[in-house]
This record gives structure tokens, C-alpha cells and sequence, in this order.
């Protein structure tokens, strides 16, 4: 049985928990809400999440101001930034806080899945990348959907290129042991042949 994937939904509106959960409960996600900046921080505090998602607009704490502390404590912990309120400055400002992508609202249920599965991924592959000591992962900022970094792609073209290397040594593993052995056999029959 596999861990679900943890998901924090920063929203004041109750209804956007509710519609990641709705979408992801049954899909390996286990979905917990805060309707405040501060109330997602003290959650991050005490537990570890796979990504976080955050409004912009909210009272108190902004989304951008959550991403920044997140990305501040937790550099690796994909942030997406969720909002009704899309201008060019604020993705601009998502982006230098750090966030891996900008959804802007209504979301669709395919929408949800597929940032949420891009987020983890973004998270699984940089834990992956760090564990077999390949650069580090992603730089802050970069979305997660198709734009990758040069050093984020390479990174994980080596860990999916990694076990058909290995592959591609044993299989030619026997051929380079065949054809040492038979040049042992060929000296061992010359010398042989010499001596006669």
C-alpha cells in the first residue's frame, strides 16, 4: 500500500478544499484545508507536505507573502499559486517568490489532477535527483508544466536513463567475459601449438 500524497489548500473560500478534495481524495491524495496564511504555516510547521496550494487574495497573509515563507523554510516544497485575480504582476511576483506554477481560477477538475500530479512529480524527482547526487533540482520559480529548466530536464533524463545504462552493462557483460574468455582459450591453443 502506498503513502497518500499530502496536498495543502490555502483558501479562505471553503469551496476550493473542497473541489481538490473532491478531485483527489480517490486518487491517492489526502487533501487538508487552511483558510488563513498563518493557519497553512502553523500546519507546515507541525507536518510534511508534498505541495502546497495557495490563493493570492486572502485576509491577513496575501498568497505571494505564504509562498515566499514557504519557499523561505522549505525550498523544495512546490508551492502553486491558485487565484481568480491573474494579472501579469502577480504571476511576475509568484514567480520571485518562488511558486512552481500560476492556476488561475475556475478550475477544472482536470486542472487539479494535473498540477497536483506535476507538483509531486516536481517533488519526487528533486528528493530522486538529490539521492543519487545529481545537481540540485529545478531552480525557484521555473514552472512545473513543459517549461524546464536545462539543469531540472537533465536531471531527471539521468534518473530515467539510469537503470537502461545499467541494463545495457549486463547485457553486454556476457559478450565482453565470452570474447576475454576465448582470447584466453586462442593464446592458451597458440602457446600450445608453439610448444608441439
Amino acid at each position: 500500500m502506498t503513502a497518500l500524497k499530502r496536498i495543502l489548500v490555502v483558501d479562505d473560500d471553503p469551496v476550493i478544499g473542497k473541489s481538490f478534495h473532491r478531485v483527489l481524495s480517490g486518487k491517492g491524495y489526502a487533501v487538508i484545508s487552511a483558510s488563513s496564511g498563518q493557519e497553512a504555516l502553523d500546519k507546515l510547521a507541525r507536518e510534511d507536505y508534498d505541495a502546497v496550494f495557495t490563493d493570492i487574495k486572502m485576509p491577513g497573509m496575501n498568497g505571494i507573502e505564504v509562498a515566499a515563507r514557504v519557499k523561505a523554510a522549505r525550498p523544495w516544497l512546490p508551492v502553486v499559486i491558485v487565484t481568480g485575480y491573474g494579472s501579469d504582476a502577480n504571476e511576475a511576483r509568484a514567480k520571485a517568490a518562488g511558486v512552481a506554477a500560476f492556476l488561475r481560477k475556475p478550475l477544472s477538475p482536470q486542472m487539479i489532477e494535473h498540477s497536483a500530479q506535476a507538483a509531486v512529480f516536481e517533488r519526487q524527482a528533486g528528493a530522486a535527483a538529490q539521492a543519487i547526487a545529481v545537481p540540485a533540482p529545478a531552480p525557484v520559480g521555473m514552472p512545473i508544466e513543459l517549461h524546464k529548466s536545462g539543469a531540472f530536464a537533465k536531471n531527471v533524463g539521468l534518473f530515467f536513463a539510469a537503470p537502461f545504462i545499467g541494463l545495457a552493462y549486463v547485457i553486454a557483460l556476457p559478450f565482453v567475459g565470452l570474447g576475454l574468455l576465448a582470447l584466453h582459450g586462442y593464446r592458451a591453443l597458440a602457446k600450445r601449438g608453439k610448444s608441439a
